[in-house]
C-alpha cells in the first residue's frame, strides 16, 4: 500500500511525535536519528532534511512536547473561578506522579541543555512562559483583593523552583518523599507566599492579608 504523501507541516509533526516517543523510550543520550526514522519507516535523510542535526531535532521535540503542557496550564489558569483556586489546581497538576514520563523528559532535557545551546534556548524560553503565566494569575488575585503578594514574579519563581526540586525527588529518587507530602508542602508554600492566615485551607479563598503586611 502506497504511503500517504504528507505536507511539510504534517511531516514535521509526525517526526516530532516520533522523536518524543523515542526519547521517552530510550533516553535522550541514547536516541539516534536512525531510531526516529526506523519508527516511522522513513530514511535518515528525510529526518535530516527537516532537522539538520540530532540536536535541532531534540530541541524541536522538547518544544513540541511542552506546548501540550502549556496548553493544559493555560486551560487551568483560564477557568472562571478565583485566582487562588486556579493557582492551586495548576500547582497540583505541575507536581508529578511517581512515574511521570513528561517529567523524565524534562529532567533529561535540563541535563542535556548544559551542553547543547539549541536545547538550552528552548528550555529557557519554555521556563519563562511557565513563570509568566503563573505571575499573571498571581497579579490578578492581588488586584482582586484575594491575597497579598508584593512581588508576583518572584513568587512564581520560588514556587516553580520548589516544584522542580520536588519533581526530581519524586521522579528520580522514588520513596524519598510521597506525592501526598509534596502536595502538602506546595500548599503550605502557596499560603506563605500569598500571605494567607496560618492554617487557612488554600482550597477556600479567604480575606486578603493587609496591603502593608509583611
Amino acid at each position: 500500500m502506497a504511503r500517504v504523501r504528507l505536507s511539510v507541516e504534517q511531516r514535521r509533526e509526525e517526526l516530532l511525535r516520533a522523536a518524543v516517543e523515542q526519547i521517552e523510550a530510550r533516553g535522550l543520550a541514547a536516541v539516534r536519528i536512525a531510531d526516529v526514522a526506523s519508527a516511522l519507516g522513513v530514511s535518515n535523510a528525510l529526518v535530516l532534511y527537516h532537522f539538520s542535526t540530532k540536536e535541532k531535532l531534540v530541541a524541536a521535540a522538547f518544544a513540541y512536547a511542552a506546548e501540550d503542557d502549556l496548553a493544559r496550564l493555560r486551560a487551568l489558569l483560564g477557568r472562571r473561578t478565583t485566582a487562588l483556586r486556579r493557582l492551586r489546581a495548576a500547582l497540583r497538576w505541575y507536581t508529578p506522579t511517581r512515574r511521570d514520563e513528561g517529567w523524565r523528559l524534562w529532567i533529561e532535557g535540563w541535563a542535556a541543555a548544559l551542553r547543547e545551546p539549541a536545547l538550552r534556548e528552548v528550555t529557557r524560553d519554555l521556563d519563562r512562559r511557565w513563570k509568566a503565566a503563573l505571575t499573571e494569575v498571581i497579579a490578578e488575585g492581588v488586584a482582586a483583593g484575594e491575597f497579598h503578594c508584593p512581588d508576583p514574579e518572584a513568587t512564581a519563581l520560588r514556587l516553580t523552583a520548589l516544584l522542580d526540586g520536588l519533581a526530581i525527588q519524586l521522579t528520580s529518587y522514588g520513596g524519598t518523599v510521597s506525592r501526598t507530602r509534596a502536595l502538602q508542602w506546595v500548599d503550605e508554600a502557596l499560603a506563605r507566599e500569598l500571605g494567607l492566615p496560618q492554617g487557612q485551607d488554600v482550597r477556600r479563598p479567604g480575606p486578603a492579608a493587609g496591603r502593608g503586611a509583611t
